[in-house]
């Protein structure tokens, strides 16, 4: 049936459905009464006056802060766009030339294309002041003429039915046609049929129904969401019900969880562009996508009632919220998001806590309470950067979290206790009260960082044990101020890496490489964890294995196999604190306070424990060599990201690191992170020499022993046997001895090649509780033996048993 049929007629529903509806799976007609009639025209009418709400905002008073600020902000920016608009060939803002001389698909026409973007957007801001109250261009004739003939100026040049794309898909697909439909969503009343059908033919050209046809290539995921946002608009637009139709169907793909390649995973895991982590880039838009589209689509002929939609709901628990804390998203899932200019972890997360705002209004009445008090207490706990003190929000993510910090049925929740293990993305969060932490590694599944469009030219070593980590009211600064343009990129917290010189971009543009290396991943009883990560440097010889054993107020680090051949240095960086433009926090080392001067280093050769103030404290078991370096970095954003600004930035830090020297051989490490450790905590726990016991550090087996909490954890990098502990294949094992008399094992097969597994405890067990359908055989009695069968399928996902000990 064409659109023009639906002109003819009327949506009729009745108390049973539609037969609209009947012919669409997953879709039901929206509430109504029996027998209302309801014209086409009203229905698309009722869709364009909700996606308006979706843009703009609603239930704020624009005399209210933060709303005052925030439309003067963008009258402000909609008036200096108006002033020196110039329409001319292949621009319409002398700086956005988007008219490529050799239009193809490398890195220059991407440049060119994106300029292409940046004018629609820089369009629908104009739209938007225009729309607002409190800009000062509300309803400003010269406004609205200006965006009109300025949509007119870019169909009439480039984008329209006939022009061949160039650049990045993106920019026709999904960036440019998004914001040209918005605009025409704002502006609907005051185009006349012949524009809106113009702007319409050249959507359908740029994304024809074949960009949704199958799910693969660039419509998967995040992608997939953003295609269908561009064609449901289109379709609201234009008035087509095939295209709204079309759209919400090619959702459907986006929900279920997936076992390989882009999606969402059973753990929580989201990956895009086949191998990268990435819940705080594409993860965030696909949420705030199928976020919007859902509210969009909600009680219209075309609503989602697929199952499969609470699968999607539930990752706000199961991906999200693990990496977000205390109103920040971790970068360790932004990718190339931390390579760009006017950005943070803060403020990345405040678009991402307006989201789940939204989404909970349309889930169940529990989630949508427990969604709002995560919000609460995230908002209320950044002290650093608040969302609602962010100039760059827009009106309606500003609405949603101004309605939950002002509802006060609402209790901020606290940060959770627990342990997380996103074996599909070999990541791995640790939450506590008053403090985060989280690692981030690299295997022959998932990428050491990715490169693209000029971004993220310094990121290569992102995933070599990068341990990231923040305090309740310290430390949330430390990601969020130029830190990626001026920390030393071979001195990320946690890594090992070699000094060798890498190029930017090492690798290639959308190499995303991967090491051979498939021990990567760990174990967790949900509070407390162990991860290792057999580490392969990137384009060199480096290779290490590393462990970190996840406690109730620390992370205890170990190094070993450190080799290499590369005719450079190795060094693992203990830490490397960020301290802005002048910081100066004292460092400690041994109870002696050392020079505060930048540019001071020095080597300790036998340290037993550090503290920066206000930080944390570092405990070195036995004793290491640690050197301390304080300097000032200069670089600029545009060293890390082509579109970034070149202007030079210069931030402090202080580091700490072990040199293992030049081409090591069987290097080792270890130390304990105590985050918002007193000085006095710190030498405490050094002089406490019961509380951890070191059970191996070598190539084959790493394990700790810590009886106050009744742990015992091993990662088995080769069968054998690490105190009571045997594995007879490669295994990482975690043992919880509780008070109640019974015991907590959890075993995995990171490396995703055990056909089967036989784990034995030396420890007297009475009786099995629960096992896993893994588990084939247990022997109990003097011992436990536990054998498990094929594992090879189970993505190193830990397996739990619970006994009851003798």
């Amino acid at each position: 049936m064409t659109a023009s049929a639906w002109h003819r007629r009327a949506f009729l529903y009745a108390a049973g459905g539609t037969a609209l509806a009947a012919g669409l799976t997953g879709l039901v007609p929206g509430p109504a009464v029996a027998g209302e009639t309801v014209t086409v025209d009203e229905q698309f009418a009722a869709l364009r006056a909700k996606w308006r709400d979706l843009v703009l905002g609603t239930g704020f008073s624009p005399t209210a802060e933060p709303f005052r600020t925030l439309l003067a902000g963008l009258g402000t920016s909609a008036r200096d766009y108006l002033s020196t608009i110039a329409p001319a060939s292949g621009s319409l803002w002398p700086g956005l030339v988007w008219s490529d001389p050799e239009p193809d698909l490398d890195a220059e026409s991407y440049v060119f294309s994106s300029r292409m973007n940046d004018t629609f957007t820089r369009l629908n801001l104009m739209a938007q002041a225009f729309c607002q109250p409190g800009t000062g261009l509300t309803g400003d004739t010269e406004l609205l003429n200006a965006v009109v003939a300025g949509l007119d100026h870019v169909h009439a040049e480039v984008y329209n039915e006939n022009t061949t794309r160039y650049g990045n898909w993106w920019n026709w697909q999904i960036g440019g046609a998004q914001a040209l439909m918005d605009t025409c969503v704002l502006l609907h009343e005051h185009l006349n049929p012949d524009r809106i059908a113009a702007f319409c033919r050249a959507v359908d050209h740029f994304v024809p129904d074949s960009a949704v046809a199958e799910y693969t290539g660039t419509s998967t995921g995040a992608n997939r969401v953003d295609l269908c946002r561009s064609i449901v608009l289109r379709g609201i637009v234009g008035e087509d019900p095939d295209k709204v139709a079309l759209a919400a169907r090619a959702l459907a793909p986006v929900f279920p969880y997936v076992t390989s390649g882009d999606g969402f995973y059973s753990d929580g895991s989201f990956i895009q562009h086949r191998n990268v982590p990435y819940i705080g880039g594409y993860g965030a838009v696909l949420h705030d996508g199928v976020g919007r589209l859902l509210a969009l689509l909600r009680g219209s002929a075309w609503q989602l009632n697929d199952p499969n939609t609470q699968l999607f709901l539930d990752t706000v628990e199961k991906a999200v919220a693990p990496f977000i804390y205390n109103g920040l998203i971790m970068d360790n899932v932004t990718s190339r998001g931390i390579s760009r200019s006017g950005g943070n972890e803060h403020q990345r997360a405040h678009g991402l806590l307006a989201t789940l705002v939204l989404l909970g209004q349309g889930a169940g009445a529990e989630e949508n309470a427990r969604w709002r008090a995560m919000v609460k207490g995230w908002m209320r706990r950044d002290y650093h950067y608040p969302p609602l003190k962010n100039p760059g929000l827009s009106l309606i993510r500003a609405s949603l979290l101004q309605g939950v910090q002002d509802d006060a049925s609402v209790m901020e929740a606290p940060e959770p206790v627990e342990h997380r293990l996103f074996h599909h993305m070999d990541r791995a969060t640790h939450r506590r009260r008053t403090w985060a932490a989280s690692v981030s590694m690299a295997s022959n599944r998932i990428a050491h960082y990715e490169f693209g469009n000029g971004e993220n030219a310094r990121g290569y070593h992102t995933g070599s044990g990068w341990l990231s980590w923040w305090g309740d009211d310290f430390g949330l600064e430390q990601y969020s101020d130029a830190y990626w343009p001026t920390v030393d990129p071979y001195r990320l917290p946690g890594i090992t890496a070699s000094r060798k010189p890498l190029a930017d971009g090492e690798g290639g543009n959308w190499g995303q490489p991967m090491p051979d290396a498939a021990w990567v991943g760990g174990t967790t009883d949900g509070e407390f964890g162990v991860t290792g990560q057999h580490l392969k440097g990137l384009s060199g010889t480096m290779e290490a294995k590393k462990s970190w054993f996840w406690l109730d107020d620390s992370v205890v680090c170990l190094g070993a196999g450190i080799t290499s051949a590369d005719g450079f240095p190795v060094e693992t960086t203990i830490d490397n604190r960020h301290l802005g433009t002048s910081g100066a926090p004292a460092l400690t080392v041994d109870g002696r306070q050392q020079p505060t001067a930048q540019g001071w280093s020095a080597t300790f050769e036998n340290a037993g424990w550090a503290h920066i103030a206000g930080q944390a404290g570092y405990v070195f078991p036995g004793g290491a060599k640690v050197d301390a370096v304080r300097e000032e970095r200069t670089g600029a954003w545009k060293d890390i990201n082509a579109g970034g600004p070149a202007d030079p930035l210069t931030r402090r830090y202080l580091t700490l690191f072990t040199d293992h020297g030049t081409d090591p051989v069987d290097g080792r490490y270890a130390y304990v992170l105590m985050p918002g450790a007193s000085a006095q905590a710190t030498a405490r726990r050094a002089g406490d020499h019961d509380w951890l016991r070191i059970l191996a550090n070598t190539g084959t087996r790493q394990g700790v022993r810590v009886s106050r909490l009744g742990l015992t954890a091993v990662n088995f990098w080769a069968p054998g046997t690490v105190e009571r502990i045997t594995a007879n294949a490669p295994a990482s094992v975690l043992v919880r001895e509780h008070g109640n008399g019974t015991a907590t094992i959890v075993v995995s097969d990171p490396s995703r090649q055990a056909t089967s597994l036989e784990v034995s405890w030396n420890r007297r067990v009475t009786k099995v509780l629960s096992r896993p359908s893994t588990l084939v055989g247990a022997t109990t009695g003097p011992s436990l033996k536990l054998t498990f069968g094929d594992l090879t399928g189970r993505a190193g996902a830990p397996q739990r048993v619970t006994v009851r000990l003798g």
